[in-house]
């Protein structure tokens, strides 16, 4: 439990330096203080996040510069990256903008800011968070649960009453004033002056987001919907548990389930690969080959590096180790196969999307909408129930005997037999 207590710890800490770090760079280019946070509070919560990913994530690479800095570029990019499309998306307005800075993409990331972010996560996880984890430690422990609670009550209302204010896109209602004429006159005139506070102060710390941005939502399936990532998710968690299958066969000699669930042959790193680079790179299908190369490499290394931090993290297993292959990072990726994610971002956007996406286009919209949200819950459960499998399969060597009744059911129904034939190159790390 005291490890989620530091992880809020450095959530709160980073989002409070990322605050104070955009808030005193607008005061020297503007002279005077502007909130830049999207929330009310002194939070960027983007800075938190990011720091919470680097942190956990590449710990690890902690003595190795140049891998460190290139993790830490990328992940603080893309969350970048990420976060610009989503307040865009929800809210029809672009936030911040640097368009006007060499080597851009959308306005919302550039070169000199991406090296930027990978200066200050490399400093931030050698130097930084062994000096905030003492200081976490130094501090009475009640004091320190008590406050971290408070600040987490205080985000959540802040992030509901931004949200109401900040984003009514999301709603069936143009503006506040457009509620229900039942609320209290009292109640209506605070709303309007929390939201004409909160408009103010979001416009004069984005004055981007005046300039209203087209609505280019489609119909099932079209562009790069909701319904076709669902269906994408699917077809390449399919196909990528039947391409490692063949794969081991044809290298190693023997078949071996390669699938990431106990119900079926799906492989969710291969799914959430196709689903996610579609999402990132659908704006960006017409570059040419050498670019997609070269992004679908870094991206897909940090994405598998990742992959095998956080499973090895939650379910106490090795799934896939390279330290037997040269030019491997801790055994968890390799240049050979990070040159393969490259080559795969090229032939999916330049070759198998367009097919695929035709296909999924013809479905009927009845049909396709039914599919996506049966496979949608059925793949939840799917994982909820593997998860737990794995869970109870780490702790079986040190606890045979099963302390309950879901226990009782992995053992009878996932046994370590059945378990080893899923997950065979499972490892434990106990």
């Amino acid at each position: 439990m005291d490890g989620f207590y530091l992880v809020l710890w450095l959530f709160f800490l980073y989002s409070f330096a990322g605050w104070f770090l955009e808030t005193g760079f607008s005061i020297l280019l503007k002279k005077r203080m502007i909130n830049r946070g999207v929330l009310n509070g002194p939070l960027c919560t983007i800075y938190g996040v990011t720091a919470l990913i680097i942190s956990i994530g590449f710990s690890e690479l902690r003595n190795q510069w140049f891998f460190l800095f290139l993790g830490c570029a990328t992940i603080s990019t893309l969350v970048e990256w990420c976060a610009g499309h989503f307040l865009e998306k929800i809210n029809h307005k672009k936030w911040w903008d640097y368009s006007k800075r060499k080597y851009n993409v959308d306005g919302y990331i550039s070169l000199d800011f991406s090296i930027l972010w990978g200066i200050l996560g490399l400093l931030c996880l050698k130097f930084v968070n062994p000096l905030l984890v003492r200081i976490y430690q130094w501090l009475p422990s009640s004091f320190v649960h008590i406050t971290l609670l408070a600040l987490t009550i205080l985000l959540l209302i802040d992030i509901l009453g931004t949200y109401a204010v900040a984003f009514p896109a999301l709603r069936k209602i143009r503006t506040i004033d457009d509620v229900s004429g039942n609320l209290h006159h009292l109640s209506q005139r605070l709303i309007h002056w929390i939201r004409k506070r909160i408009r103010s102060r979001i416009e004069k710390a984005y004055p981007n987001i005046a300039k209203d941005i087209p609505d280019t939502a489609g119909n099932f399936a079209s562009g790069c919907s909701f319904y076709k990532i669902i269906m994408l998710f699917f077809i390449g968690s399919f196909l990528g548990d039947i391409i490692e299958t063949i794969f081991c066969r044809l290298t190693a000699g023997v078949w071996m389930s390669r699938s990431s669930v106990v119900w079926g042959p799906f492989s969710i790193v291969w799914g959430l690969a196709l689903a996610c680079s579609t999402i990132l790179l659908y704006n960006y299908r017409n570059r040419t080959d050498g670019q997609l190369f070269l992004i679908g490499t870094i991206l897909g290394g940090v994405y598998e590096y990742l992959c095998s931090v956080f499973t090895e993290l939650f379910f106490g297993k090795i799934f896939w180790d390279y330290s037997h292959l040269p030019f491997n990072l801790g055994g968890r990726i390799n240049l050979l196969y990070c040159f393969f994610w490259g080559f795969a971002a090229v032939i999916w956007l330049k070759k198998v999307y367009p097919v695929l996406s035709d296909l999924i286009e013809k479905i009927p919209q009845k049909a396709g909408k039914i599919f996506s949200w049966l496979f949608m819950v059925f793949m939840i459960c799917n994982i909820a129930i593997s998860s737990l499998a794995l869970l109870r399969y780490n702790t079986r060597d040190k606890q045979p005997k099963a302390q309950n009744q879901m226990e009782q059911f992995f053992d009878t129904h996932y046994d370590d037999a059945k378990m080893a034939k899923i997950y065979p190159n499972a490892k434990s790390t106990n």
